[in-house]
């Protein structure tokens, strides 16, 4: 099982360079941010942070193919490449509905896997071959061509699902691993799996070789209850993004949800934590004591075959910068690393 921080490099960039470093320093696998005009770039941030890092990957989980032309994808991710000599990857996906809507683009009339699918062609085309000629029914080259070249043979290529099942299907059948956000049961795990199996099979791949990431809002620390509030804090936010589909095989009903997406809409975030129930913060998240974190792993993750947790670490300074709150008693995201590095990943191994 490898271990990542899922950042949001919405801190004061000293303090974000500072946590990949250690991050690099404690042996995690990879560093991941957004891709989304919400955000600082990552690009940028990955860039500054290339130079102090030596091993732990970096890149976008995931880029959202509607708002980012996948020909500058790949070249963004060969240049980071170069700039680590071979660590980046990147992580495609439709996007975050919530950002769409700012955009006034409808998500439903985007075909966003018919998207997705044909713009990791693109990407592992450009990234391959350095030049593309397509007509497709999103996107058209005739000889585009590009100088930024990849360090590594193969660059990793994953998409980033949440719906299934055909969406799993082509994570396995056409990428190099799957990031699925915002699950937490075994039920939803064992539904990844089987799809991702599917596809991968269908592509004569051996599943079990590919990442098969669970990418979960996350708070660690001495105090349950404190972790548990910090989680409670942003379940909201981050569940707002999250199809009825998945909602339901993570087993919450979305009417319980729909009032707090709609404080959300109507930026009363107050409102919405209010709302956002204990046992709701239970099913989506993980969160709790390093021995009650590892547990839930142990039980409802690691037996399904998913062989890589991507920690979207909540702590303080996150939430009182999306919600105003403050908090005690949660360490903070360099506090939580090392609890991943100390109590975690020794377990996994």
């Amino acid at each position: 099982m490898k271990f990542s921080y899922a950042m949001l490099p919405d801190y004061p960039l000293t303090e974000s360079l500072a946590s990949i470093k250690l991050a690099d320093e404690l042996g995690l696998y990879a560093v991941y941010a957004a891709d989304e005009p919400w955000h600082k770039d990552l690009w940028l941030l990955f860039a500054a942070a290339a130079a102090n890092t030596s091993q732990i990957r970096l890149g976008p989980s995931v880029s959202a193919v509607t708002l980012r032309e996948p020909s500058l994808i790949a070249q963004a991710a060969a240049t980071l490449d170069e700039l680590t000599n071979g660590r980046a990857e990147v992580v495609l996906g439709s996007g975050n509905f919530g950002v769409l809507a700012q955009y006034k683009i409808d998500w439903t009339k985007t075909k966003p896997l018919t998207r997705v699918k044909e713009a990791v062609g693109v990407v592992r085309t450009l990234l391959d071959e350095g030049a593309i000629t397509h007509d497709g029914e999103f996107y058209r080259y005739e000889g585009l061509f590009t100088f930024a070249r990849p360090v590594q043979e193969r660059l990793p290529v994953k998409i980033g699902a949440m719906r299934g099942p055909k969406s799993f299907q082509a994570a396995g059948e056409l990428s190099d691993g799957v990031h699925h956000a915002l699950s937490y049961s075994r039920g939803a795990y064992d539904y990844l799996v089987e799809h991702f199996k599917t596809g991968a099979e269908r592509a004569g791949k051996d599943w079990q070789s590919l990442d098969i990431g669970a990418w979960v809002v996350f708070a660690v620390g001495p105090d349950s209850a404190a972790a548990k509030e910090a989680a409670r804090s942003m379940v909201g936010l981050y569940a707002s993004a999250m199809p009825a589909e998945q909602l339901e095989r993570n087993g919450v009903d979305p009417a319980d949800m729909s009032p707090i997406i709609q404080a959300i809409g109507n930026g009363d975030l107050a409102k919405a934590i209010e709302m956002t129930t204990p046992e709701i913060t239970e099913k989506l998240s993980l969160a709790g004591t390093p021995d009650e974190v590892r547990a839930k792993i142990e039980s409802d993750i690691a037996p399904t075959g998913v062989n890589h947790m991507i920690c979207a670490i909540t702590d303080p300074g996150l939430v009182k910068s999306f919600t105003g709150r403050d908090l005690e008693g949660v360490p903070d995201v360099n506090g939580q690393l090392r609890l991943i590095h100390d109590e975690l990943m020794p377990a996994f191994k």
